[in-house]
């Protein structure tokens, strides 16, 4: 196997993988009973997946020539940092709401 064969497949394996976690993680968005058990769909499978493309992305650009761009480690660094902060806030304030978990989940 070639040096751009070996790319190219490394490029597509992330990226399959990056997408078949964004639409488990929006799926379960979608599919999940309550509030709190919705959470974990954006900020858990779909945080993997984006950050999967964009470390693909990352992969892809760097064999281009342009060296390796920081630019999609920082979107990466940032998207790990930011997606459980806001979904602990956001259970946080439901919480304070009085908001409670549907009957059959455990919280």
């Amino acid at each position: 196997m070639s040096g751009e064969m070996l790319i190219e497949a490394t490029t597509s394996l992330f990226v399959l993988v990056g997408g078949a976690f964004a639409l488990l993680g929006s799926i379960g968005l979608a599919r999940l009973p309550d509030f709190f058990t919705r959470l974990h769909g954006p900020t858990k499978a779909t945080t993997l997946g984006v950050g999967a493309l964009v470390i693909g992305s990352m992969v892809h650009l760097s064999t281009q020539g342009n060296g390796l761009s920081l630019r999609e480690l920082a979107i990466t660094l940032f998207l790990f940092i930011t997606a459980p902060v806001s979904a602990h806030l956001l259970s946080k304030v439901a919480l304070k709401r009085g908001r409670r978990s549907d009957k059959g989940t455990d919280l």
